[in-house]
């Protein structure tokens, strides 16, 4: 730790030379960004960003029905894909501590082309699961009385609010912003010691836990239980997010704060990942605790209502929390796509409070527009059953989000290996791990993410879509995505083009 911070002083102005003797040409969005927005962020910051984006609590819900086996999964996921991830994101953050992160590091690593398409596969999924997070909000809103919201309609209207307010907080000073971050995640980590705590009050006082944990065939990797192993890697997936905003840190400790983030931010997750899933399994076992609000229940049926109501609010701020991250950090890929004239130049243009708002105001515009259809429209036309077509849709965009994110994800290895072979010198004075070792992160960590895609489309989350059912439903959503996707950033990227022409003449 110690020698982490002695060479984070001279990070920075090291790292532009060493890398430029080995050609590097560096992205027009590498300056920009220094010299327009403020650089406020610390080690802090950028933890409790790491945290808020990849954590979340209701995983344990869906975890838990695989009984003990859930702690296995959790396990085996960090193992081989979370800690890879880390690695990667640490080695190419230290090399490339630009804006942008993976849409950065794939164009000095492969090219532009590949850079944008891995910068699409980064952003979108933000998108989708921002609005399945306002939707779980509701979620927790019904469960905690059924009368509430009990039109598919009305949950979509709620759903369209919580984004509208997400989006405009989100284009207020970043500073406040950012302090408003630091807030809701010491919430989200109150709500988890509640949860926790709950757990040993219920067996101090004398209570049998729901699940046994003494049969080791119970902790066994099957084909009933291998679902798991693709919803595991999507509770982890993400580790790159956070330094999409690495333009904004502070330059003083830049390299130790990369670092500190993603290894004390990795150890948390886990921790809280751990706590949740285990208590849940000895308070209310894998039936009764597999639905959203099974974490509020444990601490109810161990600690009271009060404390029950406490811990909701808690989550429910958590919620609201990552819809205001994944606002902020995927923006920043828009922002850096449209200084680079990969995007039109409007999309990144900032607001007198040096954020892109443009950016987050279009990435709020779409969730609306999805949202609208998805729980509007399709109910009007009867496309669903309003009782179960909510759930089936969180799960449903999740997945698909799962499937691109994971494709992303893999960037993160083909770009390591990229790196290697254009910028060894660099590559070597900046290495974090033995090279055997890293060349066992790369195989094992793009082995993961084709399992997990594999995973995600074969078997379904949820017992209210049947496996082909899911692969279908799962498929055509992220096909129907990627081709819209595809279609707009064609005319973005030529709009952009048109731009760059007029203002060259």
């Amino acid at each position: 730790m110690e020698r982490w911070r002695e060479q984070s002083m001279a990070a920075t102005n090291q790292q532009m030379s060493q890398v430029t003797h080995e050609e590097y040409k560096p992205l027009p969005s590498e300056s920009y960004v220094p010299l327009t927005m403020p650089k406020i962020l610390g080690a802090r910051d950028m933890t409790a960003t790491f945290i808020v984006s990849i954590f979340l609590a209701t995983t344990a819900t869906t975890a838990v029905l695989g009984g003990p086996a859930a702690i296995t999964y959790l396990l085996l996921a960090c193992m081989v894909f979370f800690i890879p991830c880390i690695i990667a994101t640490v080695q190419l953050g230290l090399m490339f501590p630009h804006e942008g992160s993976l849409y950065n590091w794939t164009h000095h690593a492969i090219g532009g082309r590949s850079s944008f398409f891995a910068g699409f596969c980064a952003w979108f999924p933000g998108v989708l699961i921002a609005t399945s997070l306002a939707d779980l909000l509701v979620t927790f809103l019904q469960s905690m009385n059924s009368n509430w919201l009990s039109q598919t309609w009305l949950q979509g209207l709620v759903i369209c609010v919580v984004l509208a307010l997400a989006g405009t907080l989100s284009i207020q000073r970043f500073r406040t912003v950012q302090n408003v971050i630091n807030v809701l995640v010491s919430l989200t980590v109150l709500a988890c010691f509640f949860i926790g705590l709950s757990c040993i009050v219920w067996l101090a006082t004398g209570h049998a836990s729901a699940t046994h944990f003494s049969h080791w065939s119970d902790y066994s990797i099957t084909p009933d239980n291998f679902v798991l192993f693709g919803f595991m890697i999507f509770a982890y997936i993400g580790a790159e997010g956070p330094l999409n905003l690495a333009g904004e840190i502070r330059e003083s400790n830049k390299s130790f704060t990369i670092k500190r983030h993603l290894l004390l931010g990795g150890v948390m997750i886990v921790a809280l990942y751990m706590i949740t899933t285990f208590s849940i399994l000895v308070v209310l076992g894998p039936t009764n605790g597999s639905t959203p609000f099974a974490l509020v229940t444990v601490v109810k049926t161990a600690l009271g209502n009060f404390w029950g109501a406490v811990t909701a609010v808690c989550l429910m701020g958590s919620f609201i929390s990552t819809v205001l991250v994944y606002n902020y950090v995927f923006a920043r890929l828009l922002l850096v796509g449209a200084i680079d004239s990969r995007l039109p130049v409007g999309v990144g243009r900032l607001n007198a409070n040096r954020v892109p708002a443009n950016a987050i105001i279009f990435q709020t515009v779409l969730g609306i527009i999805y949202t609208l259809l998805a729980f509007v429209l399709a109910p009007y036309f009867g496309i669903g059953d309003p009782a179960v077509f909510p759930i089936q849709l969180y799960n449903v965009s999740q997945a698909a989000a799962v499937l691109v994110w994971a494709i992303s994800a893999s960037f993160l290895f083909i770009d390591l290996i990229g790196c290697f072979r254009k910028y060894r010198a660099a590559f070597q004075r900046w290495l974090v791990i033995p090279m055997p070792l890293l060349w066992l992160c790369i195989v094992v960590g793009l082995g993961s993410c084709i399992v997990a895609i594999v995973d995600t489309l074969r078997f379904s989350w949820i017992a209210q879509i049947s496996n082909n059912e899911w692969g279908l439903w799962v498929g055509g959503l992220t096909l129907v995505f990627l081709t819209g996707a595809i279609v707009g950033s064609m005319f973005a990227y030529s709009q952009a083009s048109w731009e760059s022409l007029t203002e060259g003449s």
